[in-house]
């Protein structure tokens, strides 16, 4: 199953951290790639790339300045499913089990502001974390983690130029040649 998360109603000059974590929070929890709706940020194409190039994750997707509407039509035409995280949704609970089980390709859509309701109706499913106001990173994080049943938490890119070692204090990392 490949997993994409696209960011909808990225401010430049005011999103540009939030919208980061977003892409970071996607492939460190799972994910296969990051679309960026409307917008290219070249400061988050680099960041993610920086982390990709240390951490491993060459293979992790970034595309900006898509057409949003499109490419959720485009993801639903080639068989795939559109998963809105809104606070609005159904509780993540309730259909995560479904999510799971329907294996197909998923994309993930979380949004900054206000999000057009056009996407809650192309939206398969609209999924809360909840029913109060949080962050869209943190959304991502629960949902992708419920979907991969923690398993993405253990995981090492192979590619990786460094990795941590888990210690009671300190940080120890190691370098891969």
């Amino acid at each position: 199953m490949k997993v994409f998360v696209l960011r909808l109603g990225h401010r430049p000059l005011r999103d540009k951290r939030i919208t980061t974590h977003v892409a970071l929070t996607a492939r460190a929890f799972g994910a296969s790639g990051f679309v960026l709706a409307e917008v290219h940020d070249e400061g988050v194409v680099r960041s993610v790339r920086k982390v990709c190039n240390t951490w491993g994750g060459s293979n992790f997707k970034v595309l900006t300045g898509v057409e949003p509407v499109s490419y959720i039509n485009e993801w639903k035409n080639e068989g795939g499913l559109v998963i809105h995280l809104t606070m609005y949704g159904l509780h993540v609970d309730d259909l995560i089990n479904t999510l799971k089980s329907i294996n197909k390709d998923l994309l993930i859509v979380v949004g900054a502001e206000k999000v057009p309701p056009v996407i809650y109706e192309l939206a398969n499913y609209n999924v809360a974390i909840g029913h109060q106001p949080h962050s869209e990173v943190s959304a991502l994080a629960v949902f992708l983690d419920r979907l991969f049943s923690g398993r993405e938490l253990h995981f090492i890119y192979s590619d990786a130029k460094i990795s941590v070692v888990p210690t009671e204090k300190g940080k120890k990392v190691i370098r891969h040649d």
